[in-house]
């Protein structure tokens, strides 16, 4: 039996998929500590390996380099290879989106190719198994727009900067992400009025209020620190107007979540227009969603009047993992991949 390991250490919660003989067959996500020091990733590593078997050929790709914890995008590369290599071997691998899965000692003079290249990494993956699509990853902070052709992934940006310039990356997700990023005016009880330009409610509140997010999707903690329930989050959209929750029925809070959805996937749209028309993807080339924002996804496939493919649904995987298979993808993409 082959077995692999694959990990995606982002800033935010760390991904930890293991594949057996080329079939997924767990994947798990765990929570990085909200705390202010590179140590959370640490902390993160270890609850992981106390649960996961890790025999195996393992494969690294990342995000966590971004996070404020480190005073460059440089140190925080050499800081996640060097613990992975410390903690899971010295073969361990890192995915560089120019040379594929390359070892540590590479990753000095490469890590601008090794830096946030997890979504590289999923995009090769789609393009090995599907041939053309759009591929788009909606996680709790971004969304990516990825399209390939010809079974390549054919992104012109390379950097987080580049991509978002090209509109392959837009920062913005579906939990994490404030209100105020996604619209600066909304209607309300007939009126249009501004938005605060303050961090009272995130996008998790909005669609928890349109009922899509998914349970496990929102593991931190909320703007207010109280709680996730309907009304906890309308009260918290409510403030975004400079109002509290009982100047208007349920309803009405509800209308509102939906609007700002609506912003969001309306901006998504505009930039997967382009990428189409740029690539000239054929029209029955699917969208392919990936994230726990893929709900999303799936709603832009319409609105695009093309196929909807589950990234699960493009590789072999066992069924209890399809669902934090695709939530993971660039896990279990660099599992896969090696």
């Amino acid at each position: 039996m082959r077995a692999s390991l694959g990990w995606d250490l982002g800033g935010a919660n760390l991904k930890l998929a293991r594949a057996e003989d080329g079939r997924v067959v767990s994947v798990a996500q765990i929570p990085c500590p909200p705390i202010a020091d590179p140590e959370k990733f640490n902390q993160a590593l270890n609850e992981a390996l106390e649960t996961a078997p890790t025999n195996g050929r393992h494969a690294v790709t990342m995000t966590g380099e971004l996070s404020d914890v480190f005073p460059s995008r440089a140190a925080g590369v050499a800081y996640l290879t060097g613990l992975m290599q410390k903690t899971t071997g010295a073969d361990t691998l890192f995915y560089s989106l120019r040379d594929g899965l390359i070892g540590a000692d590479q990753v000095r003079d490469a890590w601008q190719t090794v830096a946030s290249a997890n979504w590289h990494a999923s995009a090769t993956l789609a393009a090995k198994q599907q041939e053309d699509g759009l591929f788009v990853d909606v996680g709790t902070t971004t969304t990516d727009l990825i399209p390939f052709k010809d079974g390549s992934a054919n992104a012109v940006g390379k950097t987080d900067g580049e991509r978002m310039t090209e509109g392959e990356l837009i920062y913005a997700g579906v939990v994490r992400t404030p209100v105020m990023a996604i619209a600066q005016e909304a209607p309300f009880m007939g009126r249009l009025q501004g938005i605060a330009g303050e961090r009272f409610a995130t996008m998790s509140d909005v669609y928890r209020l349109t009922g899509e997010l998914p349970v496990d999707a929102d593991p931190y903690e909320t703007t207010d620190g109280r709680g996730k329930d309907l009304d906890e989050s309308a009260t918290r959209l409510a403030r975004m107007l400079g109002r509290d929750a009982d100047e208007a029925d349920f309803i009405a809070w509800k209308a509102l979540a939906h609007f700002l959805g609506r912003r969001q996937l309306d901006r998504i749209e505009a930039d997967a227009k382009v990428l189409i028309a740029r690539e000239s993807l054929r029209a029955e080339a699917p969208v392919i969603g990936a994230g726990c924002g893929r709900f999303v996804a799936q709603h832009l496939a319409k609105r695009l009047d093309r196929p909807y493919r589950d990234f699960a649904e493009i590789i072999d995987c066992a069924d209890d993992a399809r669902e934090m298979a695709a939530t993971c993808a660039p896990a279990v993409a660099v599992a896969l991949l090696v």
